[in-house]
């Protein structure tokens, strides 16, 4: 007589997709570490397997917490708190629903928690915030970046108040981290909600999702019985927090750990910095005499040449290890705004960039590089997770200006880019603005208080466009070749004016006939002036900073008389 089948090895060997319904073989699934090879759906993992795929092979050390009161409150539902407990336990091998580890990623010393779903849903308790704490007191102690790994569904209400004050707890503990500048990141994993959505998981520096995490205070569900209407198409999913400015990205599974780490070389790089070696000696042009005397008109058609580089562009071809970073963190994350961290010349740099783009579609897509408020207010983040890390700032100025429209001025576009002015004049690390094509108005200067302010030759500088200028003063709009001579705007105009302090010639033909030689002379001339300005205190960077700015309407630059037109 044959044997029955073994039912349980054969489940075992198998897995059942939660969301396409298909079976997948249980070792195809483990090769794709956790992802559904069929539709990409990411399979909730445990803590244990969160550090052995986040962190580099064998330098886990696990750290522990004393255990805190389990069951101050005696709580019953349909069941003793106790018995809960004791439930979770042995069931997980827990103590509570986190661990925590020292370890490394992509070779740089972290401290981890990775919270465990499968103990209680995750729930935050005493013990939990307690060993969030005690891990976030031992970065700080030893000056590791924090990475916390989040999933859960709140805070645990069989702990009453006692849960409810670990918000508090755990915030003031990134809270000193910010104030010793050391990094944090929270990786969103499905679900995180409540509590824990409104404390640690959302104030580190970075916030990393995986595709289709759910984030949010109150659940769908309650929302949708309370306001009685049908929630959006991926509500509280990670892409539609991305699109609202509350997670930096979106990375697939197999992507976190290489995001991770690039994240982690820009924002806590080694004390000793490798350089690469120098590009040749710059080529920038600090004697107006020596700029093509270019029309200034014909200067505004090149610039808006729409094969030009964008910031984008330049990113792709100067800055190694770029990551790019979304959102504003309060709704927002403006397309025409592009920021993040990567490597220039082997040292790390925050770089911002007002994007336009090639195409009809990409204009269109970017709003065409005018900035809405939450562009400024994205940059203003970056900028202060720069001064929070000590690294410098690199902007890319390609605007015609902050966009004109009902909903900007609705939701504060002068305050926006008043607050960046503010922001940049007190920014305790160097900052260099480059105007690479088109610098227009107050939307360009939000982006451009900075200690070294250049031009690319063929890029232009001013109050208002030419045709705006036109239609005002002479009431013409065909005026505008008039006003733009009347203006200027142009790069050696610029320079005699002392509103740049260098130029970068273009090769023959304007910035548009190679991108590649464009960007390498736009970085040979950056790199030598970062250096330059990490030399200098912070006291006298901000010194000189706020007096080249006060200079401006108080007497004519030193040496650079304007040229005649």
């Amino acid at each position: 007589m044959t044997a029955p089948a073994d039912t349980t090895a054969v489940a075992a060997a198998w897995w059942l997709c939660d969301h396409c319904r298909r079976p997948v073989y249980a070792k195809r699934l483990a090769r794709s570490a956790g992802v559904c090879p069929e539709c990409g759906h990411h399979r909730r993992l445990s803590a244990r397997e969160r550090i052995d795929q986040l962190l580099d092979p064998g330098s886990a050390d696990l750290l522990s917490a004393p255990r805190t009161a389990d069951d101050a409150l005696g709580f019953t539902d349909t069941r003793p708190y106790h018995e809960r407990l004791a439930e979770a336990r042995e069931r997980t091998g827990l103590d509570d629903a986190a661990i925590a580890v020292r370890g490394r990623i992509g070779g740089v010393a972290v401290a981890l928690v990775a919270m465990e779903f499968g103990f209680m849903g995750g729930s935050l308790s005493g013990g939990v915030g307690e060993l969030i704490t005690l891990t976030a007191e031992t970065a700080l102690t030893e000056r590791r970046p924090l990475i916390l790994v989040c999933a859960s569904g709140g805070a645990r209400m069989q702990e009453g108040l006692i849960s409810l004050m670990q918000m508090a707890k755990t915030s003031q503990a990134l809270l000193a981290l910010d104030e010793a500048g050391i990094p944090t990141v929270s990786v969103i994993t499905d679900p995180v909600y409540g509590g824990v959505a409104a404390s640690f998981a959302t104030l580190c520096d970075v916030i990393v999702a995986e595709p289709g995490a759910r984030m949010g205070f109150a659940g769908p569900r309650v929302i949708e019985r309370t306001i009685n209407e049908r929630l959006p198409e991926n509500f509280q999913r990670a892409e539609f927090l991305r699109a609202h400015g509350q997670v930096d990205v979106v990375a697939p599974r197999g992507e976190l750990r290489a995001t991770l780490t690039r994240l982690l070389g820009a924002l806590a790089p080694a004390e000793h910095v490798e350089e690469e070696p120098r590009t040749p000696d710059s080529v920038l042009l600090t004697d107006p005499e020596q700029v093509p005397d270019l029309d200034p008109w014909q200067a505004v058609r090149l610039a808006r040449n729409v094969e030009r580089p964008t910031a984008l562009d330049y990113i792709g071809l100067f800055i190694e290890e770029f990551q790019e970073l979304h959102g504003d963190r309060i709704g927002g994350d403006c397309p025409a705004t592009v920021g993040g961290v990567g490597l220039l010349g082997g040292r790390p740099v925050m770089v911002i960039g007002q994007q336009k783009g090639h195409t009809a579609a990409a204009l269109r897509e970017r709003n065409f590089g005018m900035p809405v408020p939450a562009g400024y207010r994205k940059a203003a983040r970056l900028m202060r997770l720069a001064a929070k890390v000590g690294i410098p700032v690199l902007t890319l100025v390609d605007t015609s200006g902050a966009y004109p429209g009902v909903e900007a001025e609705r939701g504060g576009q002068a305050v926006a880019i008043a607050e960046n002015l503010r922001l940049m004049s007190g920014l305790p690390v160097p900052i260099v603005a480059v105007i690479v094509s088109e610098g227009g108005s107050g939307g360009a200067l939000g982006l451009a208080v900075a200690d070294r302010v250049l031009a690319l030759s063929n890029a232009v500088y001013s109050v208002i466009s030419p045709e705006g200028c036109a239609a005002i003063l002479w009431r013409d709009p065909d005026a505008a070749p008039l006003a733009a001579r009347e203006l200027g705007l142009h790069a050696r105009e610029l320079l005699a004016q002392g509103v740049v302090d260098g130029v970068v010639p273009e090769p023959e033909g304007g910035a548009q006939s190679d991108h590649r030689i464009t960007a390498e002379r736009l970085a040979g001339a950056v790199r030598p002036v970062l250096e330059e300005l990490t030399e200098l205190t912070t006291d006298q960077l901000l010194a000189r900073r706020r007096a080249r700015f006060r200079m401006f309407g108080s007497q004519t630059p030193p040496d650079r008389p304007v040229p005649e037109r």
